[in-house]
């Protein structure tokens, strides 16, 4: 298996030091030592696999030998959430939540997501300054919690606010990959909070379970109170951290390109009601190509896998990288640029090359919702306010739960 020699690891190094995000690394390893390699830290590892024969390899074709559960915090939180379950178990878990997301009932939380939008907005005052992540992250913690769980969550979001938080740092990347068992004693108090926050909408809705939202197909199913806590936390967490991290890039790239910026707010001006220009759509898609929300998937192999002639055994762990297969020079033009016309009509990509949602049967259960989510949601603010990019600090990627932009994406607001 390649490895990298003194060069390439000095220059890992210096891009790791200049860019603070493992992704600068990465970079260096996939362009110098190909698109297989291991990272060789102390008492970590894995294997990286990246570009489009790989992922096909890893999502549909040899998906039966690799595992999701991971000896991990992921894991740990979630327990028997329908992310961290394989087999039978997972295609029944599945199956309840899948007619919750349909596409053919998104048209229904139109309104609701418009109004927690509103919500948001109406205390931005003209001329200050917010933070577009922080200010996401409040919009769509508020619309999965009431599209899922059928709970108006407003009073409850400064209680829940911190323990969210800190559920998403329990997962991120952290010091308990080279110590599996490091002592976490901060987390303990906030996830029992957001735990009792979820039992207690459980409760409330066995007194009335009629809602056909997520959270009344799993009551109908007879799941017990802990699996269904399970895919609720799972859902909570993958439902609004992927979007808010979507919506929040999309502003920094705006912000970075005015005149994709101009040309996006003058096509939505001149939409009718309810329609969106595709060029929004375009947009969207090339954010989530630059900075997918879920950038690397992990598994761990029950059996041997090859790769491109590379050999990686069973009980290894194996990363593919959605982040380094979408900037593969060998499948995008200038794959380091934002452009979002590469998805204009009738252009193609190679297949397994663009997959901020996975691919293959265990594809991202909500795609359809959060396209339709952030579809809604960039409308609603480009049409309302004028966004005016303050860089003061430079963006750059973090590699937690999801991929975000540090420290933030400030921008000063002047309702239109």
């Amino acid at each position: 298996m390649p490895a990298p020699q003194a060069q390439v690891g000095l220059e890992a190094l210096k891009a790791l030091l200049k860019e603070r995000s493992p992704l600068g690394p990465l970079r260096v390893m996939f362009r110098r030592v190909g698109r297989v390699f291991q990272i060789p830290l102390f008492f970590f590892h894995p294997f990286v696999v990246a570009g489009p024969e790989a992922a096909r390899k890893v999502l549909v074709t040899e998906r039966q030998k690799l595992r999701w559960r991971n000896p991990d915090p992921v894991t740990d939180l979630l327990s028997q959430g329908v992310l961290v379950t394989d087999g039978p178990e997972h295609d029944h878990y599945r199956a309840l939540m899948e007619p919750a997301l349909a596409p053919g009932g998104l048209p229904a939380y139109t309104a609701m997501m418009l109004r927690q939008a509103e919500r948001v907005t109406a205390s931005w005052q003209d001329g200050q300054t917010v933070d577009l992540l922080v200010e996401s992250r409040k919009i769509t913690l508020l619309i999965v919690i009431e599209a899922l769980f059928g709970v108006d969550a407003w009073a409850d979001l400064p209680r829940i606010w911190k323990p969210v938080l800190k559920a998403i740092d329990y997962i991120s990347p952290g010091a308990w990959i080279w110590w599996r068992k490091i002592p976490r004693p901060t987390f303990r108090k906030p996830l029992r909070e957001l735990d009792a926050y979820l039992y207690a909408i459980i409760s409330a809705r066995r007194e009335d379970p009629a809602k056909p939202d997520l959270l009344g197909h799993l009551i109908a199913a007879g799941l017990d109170d802990e699996r269904i806590r399970d895919q609720m936390l799972t859902m909570l967490i993958a439902g609004h951290d992927t979007s808010t991290a979507l919506l929040a890039w999309t502003f920094a790239l705006l912000g970075q390109h005015p005149d994709v910026q101009a040309r996006l707010v003058a096509g939505l001006d001149a939409a009718e009601p309810g329609a969106h220009p595709h060029f929004l759509d375009e947009v969207i898609k090339e954010a989530l190509r630059l900075y997918p929300p879920i950038h690397i998937g992990n598994r761990l192999l029950a059996e041997e896998m090859n790769f491109d002639g590379q050999v990686v055994p069973a009980g290894e762990r194996l990363f593919y990288s959605i982040y380094l297969t979408q900037r593969d020079p060998q499948c995008w033009e200038k794959p380091d640029d934002f452009c979002p016309e590469r998805f204009e009509h009738g252009r193609k990509q190679p297949p397994f090359a663009y997959l901020p949602f996975g691919a293959g049967p265990r594809a991202c259960i909500g795609a359809a919702f959060g396209q339709a989510e952030a579809r809604i949601l960039l409308t609603y603010l480009l049409k309302t306010f004028r966004f005016e990019p303050l860089n003061t600090v430079a963006i750059h990627a973090h590699m937690g739960a999801t991929l975000e932009p540090r420290p933030g994406v400030l921008m000063k607001v002047t309702r239109r």
